[in-house]
């Protein structure tokens, strides 16, 4: 298994496919096989490079404050361990809080920048209402499974798809979120806020979300997109946080936007 020495901890990564490198950071708590469902469409077209974030999956969980800025330095340590100078970058959720840190901290190190279901944070970002689910922790664990991806996918997806939904059950079952790397993660999306720097970001960039996002709620998008130079503005219709309703879709848009910013051609 790769797993290289960045900083304070050791992370493990794994890299797909060749051409230009291609970076997703993955959201809250979630480690490297929530991406893997990525690898057959991004690796025919790029090197996709993908990674446990500290405090998840095979990477060191040190007893540490987290924030998306020392993250962001995990990133720019892993880059600089596997030999990429600069690449595209995707950011999920709190990934993608963790990538505008790094497009602000090292621009000339990323390529293009997609933004997806994200946030600027602080005061001047839009805040979801409180979810109204029962008390996960008092369900047996399919049962609190099945109440958290409902917060993250329409309900007229899952009432037509039901087998699809039991699919994502059964994986997120398999391979579940790291509760205690989600917690460090939230205090981390907690003390994020880059509006007042986001105009510093020059890098060619994508704010990709879903209208029907509970999570955080579309209205984040438009910030972002609005305080970013030049940046391209997508929101996908009856999606919501996870985008699997539009999957195809985003996918589309996606690598549409990194294949018009290939800097090697």
């Amino acid at each position: 298994m790769p797993e290289v020495k960045v900083g304070d901890i050791n992370m493990y990564y794994e890299v797909h496919g060749e051409g230009e490198p291609l970076v997703m950071i993955n959201g809250a708590g979630a480690s490297v096989e929530w991406s893997y469902w990525l690898i057959p469409t991004y690796s025919r077209e790029f090197r996709l490079v993908l990674f446990d974030n500290r405090g998840v999956g095979r990477t060191d969980r040190p007893d540490v404050v987290y924030t998306a800025a020392m993250m962001s330095e995990d990133l720019a340590g892993l880059l600089d361990a596997i030999d990429i100078n600069s690449a595209h970058i995707r950011g999920f959720s709190f990934g993608g809080m963790i990538a505008q840190e790094f497009a602000l901290r090292y621009p000339e190190r990323v390529r293009s920048l997609v933004l997806t279901v994200t946030s600027c944070g602080g005061p001047n970002s839009v805040i979801a209402p409180p979810a109204d689910m029962p008390d996960i922790q008092q369900l047996p664990p399919k049962e609190a499974t099945e109440a958290l991806l409902r917060c993250f996918i329409t309900e007229e997806f899952i009432n037509k798809n039901p087998f699809v939904f039991q699919q994502l059950v059964g994986f997120a079952l398999e391979h579940p979120v790291d509760l205690g790397g989600f917690a460090k993660h939230t205090g981390a999306i907690a003390s994020h806020d880059t509006y007042d720097r986001l105009p510093d970001i020059r890098v060619p960039t994508l704010v990709l979300a879903g209208d029907a996002d509970t999570i955080i709620p579309v209205e984040n998008a438009r910030i972002l997109a609005s305080r970013i130079p030049n940046a391209e503005l997508v929101i996908l219709k009856n999606a919501g946080h996870m985008l699997i309703e539009v999957a195809h879709e985003a996918d589309s848009v996606m690598l549409d936007f990194f294949k018009r910013h290939r800097t090697e051609k």
